[in-house]
């Protein structure tokens, strides 16, 4: 997929665990879970800005896309 997820990276720069993002993202742990490891195919605008929201980061720091050769 061309469109790496770096929220891992994110959260310990933030030193936050998965289960605090979660609490406070209002999301549920498990399906955060899935986004951290790449193992979706889309994110709500919503969700996004939430993460952002309480990361205090850009959607940029969270999403790379990588082309394909």
């Amino acid at each position: 997929m061309p469109i790496i997820l770096r929220l891992d990276r994110v959260m310990a720069d933030r030193k936050m665990s998965l289960n605090e993002l979660s609490e406070k993202v209002g999301v549920a742990n498990v399906n955060l879970s899935k986004l951290k490891n790449g193992k979706v195919s889309a994110i709500r605008f919503s969700t996004l800005e939430a993460i952002c929201d309480v990361l205090d980061c850009q959607p940029g720091d969270i999403l790379e896309y990588q082309k394909k050769y």
